[in-house]
């Protein structure tokens, strides 16, 4: 059995801890304070009853373990996000917890560390990576048995005000879509100054597909008949894997864009014959010698169609950002919108995207005065089944987006969402 006794000594008393270890060794060790005492033998008392604590990673340093856990990560993630550990790790986590041992990390550490971070200048979403690149490497350090619990684990989820937590305003202004005018004197500049690229702009503009998603599209994916393609794969930093959701998707096609598909097609069967090409590369996007694009070629002419239409502040992934908020704009189903999106849960498509869902100014205060005022009141026909369509004043998108024209029924999740908006 453990116990804490009290030992006098002539300077100063001491506790004495007596307890016995996973293997049943017993040990005696002595405390200047009966706290420090009642501390160390419940640390002795979980390293018992975790005896995966007792090997010899038990003493290791956070620098030690960043080391190993890198190589053992780098085969099971995507090529960027290994090097954003890395760069994580290297310029923020490493200098301030390398020597520490693992073990030793407290959740008050953590949030201190973090909020030095936000006070340094650093931007939330910043602050949001480093916790989130700490917080995998522990979890993986807990299941090799060296830590009993990840101290960064939902660190500070009932805390509003924590410094890596984003709010609405700040998910809206790392979000830039284009608007529809914008977006027309773009794919019009492309096609201009940049022809080669142009179909990959478009593409982009009316699938809402990641730019990764994209670069690694077959032509063996396209179904130009229906007008849908599925989304399979991903290029990511050179190197061709699964979606970032890891599931496969089919997502619509515009009539604009599968006649523009059409044209590509046909364009490259020439070109094979031209070159000399014994087979016609199986990426629909890809360079002269028939591989996928280079990213930073990509953003260069995605630059110069910019310059040529007289924009600028975009990048390339705000493609898909346009295409989400166009389709919302024309009151497309939140559902419809997740879907082609790839996002697993229309909820994260509601998160980044609701700003642009259309309010309207209806009076929705009013429908509380009673059975007859509701039944005579505009707000009454909106909400109801009988009426016709209230949109026909709101412009519609063109309908090469491939999405619910602007007379299709309002989603009841979007007038849910709108209806929280003005609460």
């Amino acid at each position: 059995m453990a116990s804490i006794r009290r030992r006098k000594r002539a300077k100063q008393d001491v506790w004495l801890v007596d307890y016995r270890d996973a293997a049943g060794v017993r040990h005696r060790v002595t405390a200047l304070t009966k706290e420090a005492a009642e501390n160390l033998l419940g640390e002795r008392i979980r390293e018992r009853q975790h005896p995966g604590l007792l090997s010899p990673d038990r003493d290791i340093t956070l620098r030690e373990y960043n080391e190993r856990w890198l190589a053992a990560v780098e085969t099971e993630i995507s090529p960027r996000t290994l090097e954003s550990y890395k760069q994580l790790l290297k310029v923020h986590i490493v200098p301030a917890f390398g020597r520490a041992r693992l073990r030793e990390l407290s959740r008050g550490m953590i949030k201190a560390f973090l909020v030095r971070k936000r006070h340094a200048g650093l931007s939330k979403n910043s602050v949001r990576l480093i916790r989130a690149t700490l917080s995998v490497m522990l979890s993986d350090a807990a299941d090799d048995g060296i830590l009993l619990a990840n101290p960064a684990l939902h660190l500070g989820r009932r805390q509003r005000g924590r410094s890596d937590k984003l709010n609405a305003v700040d998910r809206t202004h790392s979000i830039r879509p284009m608007s529809q005018d914008q977006l027309g004197a773009f794919l019009a500049a492309a096609k201009k100054r940049t022809p080669v690229y142009a179909p990959l702009f478009l593409h982009l503009a009316h699938t809402g597909l990641r730019p990764g998603e994209a670069f690694a599209l077959q032509w063996d994916d396209l179904d130009l008949a229906t007008r849908r393609l599925r989304v399979v794969r991903a290029l990511s930093a050179g190197r061709i894997g699964p979606p970032k959701t890891g599931g496969a998707r089919t997502v619509d096609v515009s009539e604009t864009l599968a006649k523009a598909l059409r044209r590509l097609q046909l364009a490259r069967k020439r070109e094979k014959l031209e070159r000399g090409w014994k087979e016609m590369p199986p990426w629909v996007f890809c360079t002269e010698a028939g591989t996928p694009l280079d990213e930073s070629r990509v953003r260069k002419n995605f630059v110069e169609a910019l310059e040529e239409a007289k924009l600028s502040g975009f990048r390339v992934y705000d493609l898909r950002h346009t295409f989400a908020s166009v389709l919302l704009a024309q009151r497309a189903p939140i559902t419809y919108v997740a879907a082609q999106l790839g996002h697993s849960r229309p909820t994260t498509t509601l998160q980044f995207y609701a700003h642009w869902i259309p309010g309207g100014r209806e009076r929705f205060v009013d429908g509380i005065t009673g059975p007859r005022a509701r039944k005579s009141s505009k707000l009454g026909h909106q909400l109801g089944t009988k009426s016709k369509s209230t949109t026909s004043g709101v412009p519609e998108v063109a309908d090469s987006f491939g999405g619910p024209s602007g007379t299709r029924t309002p989603d009841p999740l979007i007038k849910s969402q709108l209806l929280c908006q003005l609460s």
